[in-house]
């Protein structure tokens, strides 16, 4: 088992995102204890474990919509917001799209509501520079022939593009991933692999992404972290909360990194969709 609180090659860099000490706690049922992360400024880092486990619960700590019991989470030395703000962006696996807006309405939108809070709508050279960057983002995720289109005219993986772009186009340093293709056919997720690595590779994100197929974590991460509870006791159940037990670099030498997740506890890999 990998001890978290002690510093990675990765973890000796000056950390971007740092988690200290963290516990999350819902009266008496603990979800989450003794996090301690240092993640460098654009790991992709992958985040798997059995359901129930906390890994949503660290997603949406992340994000600013709950804040730690205990503990706390620097970005750049500074706490982080204890609000959603354009620096994190986040992605569901149900889109959170406007049936009512075309596409790129949908993603114009995001860059209208800061500006124009009350009526959501800008007008003249407001207008058509929101609509240009909405449509260059829309161009880079593939989307540029359906700007008109409405979103139940796209099919499920043109919608969870459609949901990537409205993430981007607020330019977050941080991007939040919550099983973002697992109702997509298999097909259509390995486009959707390409794009998000593409998307990576070009913008320097610094990604969080929850997945249950261990296939899709150990390709698409730089990092593989398994959330698990180390502690259990039958008579309480709720009395101890997940930590991460395994935190596996995937960059340096991936035949090393292979053999680690091979090695996972089997109440772990059971859970999962095994690595190809």
């Amino acid at each position: 088992m990998i001890d978290s609180t002690q510093p990675s090659a990765a973890n000796r860099v000056t950390p971007f995102i740092k988690v200290k000490n963290v516990w999350q706690e819902y009266g008496d049922q603990v979800v989450l204890e003794r996090l301690n992360l240092n993640i460098a400024e654009g790991e992709f880092c992958t985040l798997v474990g059995t359901s129930g486990c906390g890994k949503s619960t660290f997603l949406r700590l992340l994000l600013g919509q709950e804040r730690p019991s205990r503990g706390e989470i620097l970005l750049n030395g500074q706490p982080l917001p204890h609000e959603p703000d354009a620096s994190r962006g986040v992605v569901f696996q149900r889109y959170s799209v406007f049936p009512h807006l075309t596409v790129l309405n949908n993603v114009a939108l995001g860059l209208a509501l800061p500006r124009a809070p009350v009526f959501g709508r800008l007008i003249g050279r407001a207008r058509r520079e929101a609509n240009e960057e909405a449509a260059a983002i829309l161009h880079k995720v593939g989307l540029g022939q359906s700007l008109d289109k409405y979103p139940a005219q796209l099919s499920g993986g043109m919608q969870q593009r459609l949901a990537i772009a409205q993430a981007l186009v607020m330019k977050p340093r941080v991007l939040l991933l919550d099983e973002p293709f697992g109702a997509l056919d298999p097909g259509i997720r390995k486009d959707m692999h390409a794009l998000l690595l593409e998307l990576w590779q070009e913008i320097r994100l610094t990604v969080f992404m929850v997945t249950h197929d261990l296939s899709e974590g150990f390709t698409l991460g730089t990092r593989l972290m398994v959330f698990d509870k180390p502690r259990i006791d039958p008579g309480a159940p709720n009395a101890y909360g997940a930590c991460i037990t395994y935190d596996i670099p995937l960059n340096s030498d991936r035949r090393l990194a292979r053999a680690a997740v091979e090695a996972l506890p089997k109440h772990i890999a059971s859970g999962l969709n095994s690595a190809a």
